[in-house]
């Protein structure tokens, strides 16, 4: 069994900064792309960044030059950094992960979300 664990979420202030992480435990034989995506109520799911095993990343329109993504290997972890937040960042992100369990078997393991809220 192969879970991801996020933490970092917090409040947005305009302008400010947050660091999303996200481990990956259990039966891993190695992890490939790593990756964070958001979603608002009633909204699809959407991809913020992603990261490939060998380091090449993407991100969407809307967070280019604002987010970084970033993994260590060897600790099974990915981060976000999210500088310049605006409101409409304030989303509930969820990792994802393609995780090998054995040489030849991959999962997609998605993490529990972690929330980033807007004020009120």
């Amino acid at each position: 069994q192969v879970q991801l664990v996020e933490s970092g979420g917090g409040l947005v202030q305009a302008g400010g900064s947050l660091r999303l992480s996200c481990a990956a435990s259990g039966n891993i034989f190695g992890v490939d792309d790593m990756g964070w995506y958001r979603q608002a109520p009633g909204k699809r799911r959407e991809l913020v960044a992603e990261i490939s095993g060998d380091g090449s990343t993407n991100y969407a329109s809307s967070v280019k030059g604002r987010f970084t993504i970033s993994r260590a290997n060897a600790k099974n972890t990915v981060w976000l950094q999210m500088n310049r937040l605006k409101p409409e960042d304030a989303d509930a992100y969820y990792c994802d992960a393609a995780v090998a369990t054995t040489a030849h078997a991959y999962l997609e393991v998605w993490g529990q979300g972690t929330l980033v809220t807007a004020p009120t």
